[in-house]
This record gives C-alpha cells, sequence and structure tokens, in this order.
C-alpha cells in the first residue's frame, strides 16, 4: 500500500533509513536519531509530498517531492529508497509510479529532477524505465564509505 507519510511513521522511518542498503543509496550519515527523523517528519516543507510503502503495516521504502518555487515553480526534486530486504520487489516502482501521477495529473509538474549515484545500478534502471535520462555527472558528488563517489543529475520532462 502505499499512502502519506503520518508522524506516527517516526520509529519505523528511523530503521528504514538507518538500514545499510537503504542509506549507501542516500546522503543520510549513519545512524539518524529517532529525534532527528520526527523533526524531519514534523517539519516537512509545505511544498513537498512525502509517502511510505507499507507491506502488512511495516514501512518498506519512502519517497519524497519537493516542488521549487518561482521560475521554478514547474519543477519538483524527489529523493528515494527502499527497504534492504524487500529490493527487486517493486516497491521502489509503486512508489515512483505514485508521484509520478501525483506529479502529471494533479500538481501540473513538467520536469522531475534526481541525483543518483553512478555505481546504483538498479536505481538508474528505475529511473530509465519511467523516462529519466542523464543529464550530466556529478564529480566527487558524495563522500560514502571513505571514498568520493560520482552521480548523475537526471530529469524527466512530460511532454
Amino acid at each position: 500500500m502505499i499512502r502519506a507519510i503520518r508522524s506516527s511513521d517516526t520509529e519505523a522511518l528511523a530503521a528504514l533509513v538507518n538500514l545499510p542498503g537503504f542509506r549507501a543509496g542516500t546522503l543520510r550519515p549513519p545512524y539518524q536519531s529517532i529525534e532527528e527523523t520526527r523533526r524531519h517528519v514534523e517539519n516537512s516543507n509545505p511544498d513537498a509530498m512525502r509517502l511510505v510503502a507499507t507491506i502488512d503495516g511495516q514501512i518498506v521504502g519512502d519517497i519524497g517531492m519537493t516542488r521549487f518555487r518561482g521560475r521554478r515553480n514547474h519543477v519538483a526534486s524527489i529523493g528515494m529508497g527502499v527497504h534492504d530486504d524487500f529490493a527487486g520487489r517493486g516497491i521502489g516502482n509503486a512508489l515512483l509510479a505514485a508521484v509520478i501521477d501525483a506529479a502529471d495529473n494533479w500538481l501540473n509538474i513538467m520536469r522531475l529532477e534526481l541525483t543518483v549515484y553512478t555505481d546504483n545500478e538498479a536505481a538508474l534502471a528505475l529511473y530509465r524505465k519511467f523516462g529519466f535520462e542523464e543529464e550530466g555527472i556529478l564529480r566527487a558528488y558524495a563522500f560514502r564509505a571513505g571514498t568520493y563517489v560520482d552521480a548523475y543529475a537526471m530529469a524527466r520532462i512530460k511532454r
């Protein structure tokens, strides 16, 4: 099931974002506290949509989409992740489909942007499936596991 995030999801979200596989694909440092997660959930950007995927009540993935303002009002950025034990089961597909539906059919967002590590083959395949294209390489984009890693800047433009 895909649904909006709730305040009561804080502890489950903190556990999710601290999983090694989940964290490896994000910019999050290790050991995010429940309090930090709570602040992030409770002080959410009003221009953001945050969804979670659940199976039998367990949170197995999340996605966020944040719309820009002003002259970039037609653009939103997304970030997502899937529980280590549920990768490859269509969770990311369902989350991304839900956000793209909202962007295309409800929010009139023309351009969706994201960054993804160049070595994240599963994520790259998913994004390409939904029409995202690489627009550039961001060299030494982030420090992960003791080394600098590159990322692709990707976007999907609704035509």
